[in-house]
């Protein structure tokens, strides 16, 4: 029987992801009727149709699908064994492109740069800073390595896991009188006066769901898809923003701005490492992550030192995976 070309295999996965045959040539770096020919040498080896094409594109059979499916599975086994190989190396190089949500970037990533870079010199980093929604374009377009954003719904063509599960805080000038780290009730707050991320950021929907599930009150909304300028809004005024503890911790002591965890019930904020689904994570990826990792989890720790337990209980660490 006939075999199937690694360059017919990432054509279909090319297909599968863009919905097009023009894009997954251009991503590709390929023609468009050099794709069409490695997709239909593809269907005529397996006596299969795996796309159905049509004016408003190109979609996979169930067919189709079901091998584009394990063909990301074989297609990421590869580049595992040849990250196994690589780490024969005695000193890890390379590239390596981060993007980073400005909740993590804030406390996070310096002290996690600050262990990282001694201990792998030869490893050239490139770090870009953004909102969920521009980092998931990035990474299907392969412009950077991996991204942390908050969790979402899920993207053909990228791989996700959990990174981190946080308590969301309410965050407000000393001025308005509440005690620092105490847990507070945001239906006994309202009305409020809140700055919230924009309609295209993720956590914008989740809070507004609280609010709507837990009858909290609000009189007026600033859009702000801008963290410096709201944490320095909400120090100069009595508006307030709800933050991931993660954000809050480098305000831990200093009394200009109180940090109240939000309570019964808590406000979670999950936060998710995406990475196109056709390859694995980097060697230098998995150890920055793991490194980014045991920082967070540090942080994580202070907060269950300052807040009572039954509001921040405490988690045992999960283990890095790697890939």
């Amino acid at each position: 029987m006939a075999e199937i070309a690694l360059r017919q295999i990432r054509a279909i996965i090319a297909v599968c992801e863009e919905g097009s045959f023009t894009r997954a040539a251009a991503r590709e770096n390929a023609t468009q009727s050099g794709i069409s020919q490695h997709v239909a040498a593809a269907e005529r080896t397996l006596g299969v149709r795996l796309f159905e094409r049509s004016a408003a594109g190109v979609k996979p059979t169930p067919a189709g699908q079901r091998y584009y499916n394990r063909c990301i599975e074989a297609v990421g086994q590869l580049a595992d064994a040849s990250e196994e190989v690589r780490g024969f190396a005695t000193r890890v190089s390379g590239d390596l492109r981060i993007g980073l949500i400005p909740t993590l970037t804030r406390a996070a990533l310096a002290p996690t740069l600050e262990q990282f870079v001694p201990r792998y010199p030869d490893v050239r980093l490139h770090i870009v800073e953004g909102y969920s929604g521009g980092l998931v374009d990035m990474v299907l377009a392969d412009e950077i390595d991996f991204a942390v954003v908050p969790t979402f719904e899920g993207r053909v063509g990228l791989r996700s896991r959990l990174l981190v599960r946080d308590r969301e805080m309410l965050v407000s000038s000393a001025r308005r009188g509440l005690k620092p780290f105490e847990p507070v009730r945001l239906k006994d707050c309202g009305p409020l006066k809140i700055i919230l991320p924009g309609r295209a950021n993720v956590r914008r929907r989740n809070i507004e769901i609280y609010f709507q599930t837990h009858g909290v009150e609000v009189a007026d909304i600033i859009e702000m898809d801008a963290m410096i300028g709201t944490l320095q809004f909400v120090l100069r005024s009595n508006w307030v923003a709800i933050l991931s503890g993660l954000i809050c911790i480098a305000d831990i002591d200093r009394p200009e701005r109180t940090i109240s965890p939000i309570y019964d019930p808590p406000m979670i904020a999950d936060f998710v490492v995406i990475s196109p689904a056709r390859r694995t994570l980097s060697t230098q990826a998995q150890l920055f992550l793991e490194a980014f990792e045991t920082e967070i989890a540090r942080i994580q720790g202070i907060w269950a030192q300052t807040i009572p337990p039954a509001v921040y209980p405490v988690r045992p660490r999960r283990a890095a995976a790697r890939g």
